[in-house]
């Protein structure tokens, strides 16, 4: 079973943050839900052909993240299969309100050991958090179809530092899959989440050891500056905000990427340091998960 996977934090506790800041273990007890066939897997009549844009930060106020890798994948789902993930998603949910209803809830911050607590004066949303390696699995099919992406995410050489007596040395990671771990997200008018880098999750299963090295976001709907700028967003989109933005370290500088319907966002953990842009008016419906990789043993390489 994966973890939350959201960055954690260490910051000054401000006066009457103390409610918002209990820190809890949480329950991510699902529903089971039956995944049609054909999702995913058949192409619908509103697909479109998936394309792929290297963000290439030397042609951006962002020179400084030459190097770092990141990539938006448009119409890796269409928009009535983002209808459809998103209404499977809240069927997933165990959790009931006072009324009865299935809710979402207020999105935590991850603060290790398994640990996560409430603050919204840097996480500021609602979410479902559903296991489901299926859908994760056709997510990736639909990735793989952008030109280069399969062979661009295929291996991750990680450079070791001496230390402790060990030499310095570069190990391999080789892809795996998408995590089960999906984290529906719901922003609202004035919602947001601060800025931070994503941080890496590490687990080993029957003697593999596997940790994630990129951060996939999938997003669910539209928002108005896509309609806007005459590209084949829904032109009644009432999104405004809600981007997510890479930032320089004072925050001062931004490249924005903005919400688009089966639009995916594929980026590196280490060193792109980004935010989620407060929703001004509308919702912003997304899904975060994780490129999960296995190391590669010396002993495997050989």
């Amino acid at each position: 079973m994966s973890l939350d996977l959201d960055s954690e934090i260490n910051r000054p506790v401000s006066d009457g943050e103390e409610e918002d800041l209990a820190i809890s273990r949480p329950d991510y007890t699902a529903l089971y839900v039956p995944i049609p066939d054909s999702f995913l897997t058949q192409d619908p009549p509103d697909a479109r052909p998936v394309t792929a844009k290297v963000i290439d930060w030397t042609k951006t106020v962002l020179p400084e993240n030459e190097g770092r890798y990141a990539v938006v994948l448009d119409h890796v789902m269409s928009p009535s299969e983002c209808e459809t993930l998103l209404r499977l998603a809240e069927d997933s949910v165990a959790d009931r309100g006072k009324s009865g209803k299935r809710t979402w809830r207020p999105a935590l911050v991850n603060v290790g050991g398994g640990l996560e607590m409430l603050d919204k004066e840097y996480r500021n949303s609602d979410r479902i958090i559903w296991d489901n390696q299926v859908i994760m699995d056709r997510l990736w099919d639909r990735c793989a179809r952008a030109e280069g992406i399969e062979e661009k995410l295929a291996v991750v050489k990680e450079e070791m530092k001496a230390r402790r007596g060990f030499p310095a040395r570069v190990i391999t990671w080789n892809f795996s899959r998408f995590n089960e771990r999906m984290r529906f997200l719901k922003y609202q008018g004035g919602q947001f989440f601060r800025p931070h880098c994503d941080g890496a999750y590490s687990e080993e299963k029957d003697g593999k050891i596997y940790r994630t090295h990129y951060t996939v976001h999938l997003y669910l709907n539209d928002s108005a500056i896509e309609a806007e700028a005459g590209t084949d967003g829904s032109p009644s989109a009432d999104l405004v905000g809600g981007a997510t933005s890479f930032l320089s370290n004072n925050g001062e500088r931004k490249v924005d990427v903005n919400p688009k319907a089966g639009r995916v966002l594929i980026f590196q953990h280490q060193g792109l340091y980004h935010s989620g842009d407060d929703v001004v008016k509308g919702t912003k419906y997304t899904m975060r998960t994780d490129i999960m990789y296995e190391l590669v043993r010396d002993s495997d390489s050989s």
